[in-house]
């Protein structure tokens, strides 16, 4: 992530730390703002969470890269899929 990626995004939608912190279920700002100032890594959920609130790809927020997820899985070591 970015470290400043989410707070513009969050500030060109005119939502404040304080509207992030209680959408999310922090008892405090703080909680919010150490993810956005990178101390703090969110959890999967999370950052789906916050991707939901402020109506943005979770790639876009907190990825270089989109990830992809491989639904093929391989089964034994006889190599067969």
């Amino acid at each position: 992530m970015t470290l400043h990626k989410l707070r513009n995004i969050r500030l060109s939608q005119g939502r404040s730390q304080t509207f992030m912190a209680k959408k999310l279920g922090y008892k405090s700002v703080s909680g919010y703002a150490n993810i956005e100032m990178g101390r703090t890594k969110p959890s999967l959920i999370m950052a789906k969470n916050i991707s939901e609130i402020l109506q943005v790809d979770v790639n876009e927020l907190f990825f270089e890269q989109k990830l992809h997820v491989k639904s093929n899985l391989w089964l034994g070591s006889a190599g067969k899929q």
